[in-house]
């Protein structure tokens, strides 16, 4: 089973007087430039290096109110995130995260860090060592990717309540879990007092909407599971760059993405590229991007705590996090506008929507 892990800027915390790390030992007035600090934090997070203490630095009030960032609940736990963090980054690690901070994003989802080429990611095998390997004091989630059929459900459990107890993160969530293996956990958790997931990561967009607006809007309400969503642009289809055929230098284009070149191509796709030509009118009369109506669409939905931004240069990062000027435009009449056009709303019981 893999795992990945959330850091936010609430969970940084301040040195004890004496204490320095030897990644901050030479940097001066670090407390008081932000660009400064939150460069450190980019460093643990892409080389999982040898920083051992962590600094607490809240973001200003000031920041939100420049930046208009929301924050919200983590599900129903106490831990407050942005409403929007940043999930991949392809290159230009540290000037990606550097935006991010200044904008006031503080979740920050290590699981897609990709330098080199290589992945950064941990495997748990029969014991959890990966705290250790970090060299952290602690994350603030821990995300459990994909369930193990091989492994009971109170095992899985059992470890995570585990690294909780031992310090090591201070709550745990699932990804890519279907509502049913979250309900077991939690029943799992009631059971055996233990302690049980706080969120689940999906996959939520304009073209992905049953499971994160009819299954998990049930678990949000009866036991306080939040959604971190990713992938709000569909892997780069709903930027609108698909609209006459592959660019030679998109994704898509490139071999390990043969699965996005034929879904684009496909008749499915071809009508979803003419649904987002029609979408494009509804962003242009509300002033914003594609892109931008995609993510703030996302919002509207309550029991999404955070999206997570996938960006691969800071053009496109500054265009994405612009999507919070547009939450306040997104009124019922867009969203059923919106609804409308695309023609699948799943069926639910109860509107979920804000």
């Amino acid at each position: 089973m893999q795992v990945s892990f959330a850091c936010t800027d609430h969970g940084l915390k301040a040195p004890r007087n004496g204490e320095h790390s030897k990644q901050n030992a030479t940097s001066p007035n670090t407390t008081t430039h932000a660009r400064t600090r939150f460069r450190t934090v980019a460093l643990i997070a892409r080389s999982l290096g040898s920083f051992t203490q962590r600094y607490h630095h809240n973001l200003k009030e000031s920041t939100a109110k420049l930046t208009g960032m929301k924050y919200r609940n983590l599900g129903k736990s106490g831990l407050r995130v942005s409403c929007l963090g940043l999930g991949e980054y392809i290159d230009l690690f540290e000037q990606l995260m550097t935006i991010a901070y200044d904008s006031g994003v503080n979740l920050f989802d290590t699981a897609e860090v990709y330098s080199g080429g290589k992945r950064s990611s941990l495997v748990i095998t029969t014991k959890l060592y990966w705290g250790g390997k970090m060299q952290l004091e602690y994350v603030d989630v821990v995300f459990a990717n994909r369930t193990d059929s091989n492994t009971p459900m109170e095992e899985i459990v059992r470890a995570m309540t585990h690294v909780i107890n031992q310090g090591m993160a201070m709550y745990w969530g699932t990804s890519r879990w279907s509502a049913m293996e979250i309900m077991e956990a939690y029943s799992v958790a009631r059971q055996f007092n233990l302690i049980p997931p706080v969120c689940e990561q999906a996959e939520y967009h304009f073209f992905q909407r049953e499971k994160v607006e009819t299954q998990l809007p049930e678990l949000y309400h009866k036991i306080g599971v939040g959604v971190v969503s990713w992938s709000p642009l569909a892997c780069g289809i709903i930027t609108g760059k698909y609209d006459n055929g592959i660019p030679e230098t998109s994704r898509a284009s490139m071999k390990p993405y043969q699965w996005l070149r034929e879904k684009i191509m496909s008749e499915d796709g071809k009508k979803q590229q003419a649904k987002l030509k029609e979408l494009a009118h509804i962003a242009e009369k509300l002033g914003c991007t594609l892109p931008q109506l995609a993510i703030a669409w996302c919002l509207r939905n309550e029991g999404v705590s955070s999206v997570l931004l996938g960006s691969s240069n800071p053009t496109q990062l500054t265009e994405n996090l612009g999507a919070i000027q547009v939450i306040p435009k997104m009124t019922a009449g867009i969203a059923s506008e919106v609804d409308h056009l695309l023609g699948n709303r799943p069926h639910s019981k109860k509107d979920y929507h804000h």
